[in-house]
């Protein structure tokens, strides 16, 4: 039996009535009481100001005031340390571009060969480079618009293609029949091209239609009448303004913003593609 009881100096007997305070994270939402001030409040943001750093709370009033954050609040009742929440930790980089090759890493855009690939107009160069971007600055090539194909003979005789200088065409539209189809043959049949030049085609009526119609909620594209501009009577069946121009080029940017991958896009548009890339880099005179 111990006569003179516990020792009053034993344990933790500097330990505050409602204990010690420990870190909590100052998230968004997080409620918490000023000591001081009595001022309670949700956390709606932390930033660095003067170099200190502040919390924010908003009462059930809406409204808001600043505090230092670090001690001096309370959670629950109990004393707590806010703390600057941790960033986010950056995402993984992708292993896979969006056309599906392999990512290359820390790579500088190679210095541009002097082959070319030549498309119709903006939209298709906007979808080719949100799939294929990567892919075409890893191998340093260019693409170019032409703004439609009615003088593609014209084009090709200036552009000169030859070794090192190789020239890949994409061409909406390029059915039998089709006007394309007898300005390609023009084109094509100038002499000294052999093995220089390769024009492939599509079906579409335009590059819009290449993306699936899935992605926008479609079964299918809809069919136009031909008395109606085919973009703006997409437009007009997606129930999205197509008025003027600058509707149209709105919705082009809606349509795009679905496109991730190459998943998103028909086949007979990814193959054409592919074909003219692999064309374009496989002369061993281009650098």
């Amino acid at each position: 039996m111990d006569r003179y009881g516990d020792d009053v100096l034993a344990g933790d007997w500097k330990k505050p009535p409602r204990g010690r305070s420990t870190p909590v994270s100052a998230e968004t939402g997080l409620v918490v009481e000023d000591v001081e001030t009595g001022w309670c409040g949700a956390v709606v943001r932390t930033e660095k100001a003067g170099g200190v750093h502040v919390v924010h709370l908003e009462d059930r009033r809406g409204r808001t005031r600043g505090f230092p954050l670090g001690p001096g609040f309370l959670l629950d009742g109990a004393p707590v340390v806010l703390v600057a929440p941790r960033a986010p930790a950056a995402p993984p980089a992708p292993t896979r571009t969006a056309s599906g090759s392999r990512a290359v890493a820390d790579h500088r855009a190679r210095t541009a060969r002097g082959s070319r690939i030549w498309v119709e107009g903006k939209h298709d160069a906007e979808l080719v480079e949100k799939v294929w971007g990567h892919d075409l600055r890893v191998e340093g090539v260019v693409v170019e618009m032409l703004d439609g194909v009615d003088d593609l003979a014209a084009a090709v005789q200036d552009f000169s293609p030859g070794p090192g200088r190789r020239l890949g065409v994409l061409v909406d539209h390029l059915v039998p029949g089709s006007k394309e189809s007898r300005l390609v043959a023009e084109a094509v049949q100038q002499p000294g091209l052999r093995g220089q030049l390769l024009v492939v085609g599509h079906p579409y009526v335009d590059v819009w239609q290449s993306v699936r119609p899935q992605r926008l909620g479609l079964t299918a594209w809809p069919t136009v009448p031909r008395d109606v501009e085919w973009k703006r009577g997409v437009l007009a069946h997606l129930g999205w303004p197509h008025a003027d121009q600058a509707d149209v080029a709105q919705g082009w940017r809606r349509i795009l913003a679905e496109v991730t991958s190459y998943t998103d896009l028909e086949p007979a548009l990814l193959g054409r593609v592919e074909e003219l890339i692999d064309f374009v880099t496989a002369d061993s005179q281009d650098r």
